[in-house]
């Protein structure tokens, strides 16, 4: 019976132990980067949503529309709205930002990042978890907030 009761008393510590264990492999990861001038394809996973691909009906998103005039003032508005929720810059170009959001308790990784299509006159998003399956609608919440945030910002120039 006390064998019994040690398991069950420590199986929920083993199991944050594997959580906090696999947040830190997370960290060691990077975005997943752009392929042939867009965005990558989300996995095959619902932790993961793209504007880049509307065909993709699981993991489809609107892009953001490209203020008038936008371009690289527009990537300027878009790392003060990511920083200002919490996000991490981790790497910029003329037309393409990645950042990071860590969840608070158990440490994830999830990647946000942003492309310019100036051609369209459009702002594609893609955000993803490194770990796990599903994400509860987290990145979808999280591209909804920077979109609101975004199209705020741009209105009150």
């Amino acid at each position: 019976m006390k064998k019994i009761l040690l398991i069950i008393s420590l199986f929920p510590i083993a199991i944050l132990v594997i959580f906090f264990a696999w947040s830190l492999l997370t960290r060691t990861q990077s975005a997943a980067g752009m392929v042939n001038g867009q965005l990558t394809p989300c996995p095959d996973k619902p932790n993961c949503v793209c504007s880049e691909y509307p065909d993709d009906s699981a993991h489809a998103i609107g892009p953001i529309p490209l203020p008038e005039g936008g371009g690289a003032e527009s990537l300027v508005v878009m790392k003060t709205v990511i920083e200002s929720l919490g996000g991490e810059i981790q790497s910029t170009d003329e037309n393409y930002l990645a950042a990071t959001f860590t969840s608070k308790f158990f440490r994830f990784t999830d990647d946000v990042e942003v492309r310019l299509d100036t051609e369209a006159s459009l702002i594609h998003v893609r955000s993803a978890s490194r770990a796990g399956y599903g994400d509860m609608g987290a990145n979808l919440a999280r591209v909804d907030e920077i979109r609101a945030l975004f199209e705020e910002k741009v209105q009150n120039k």
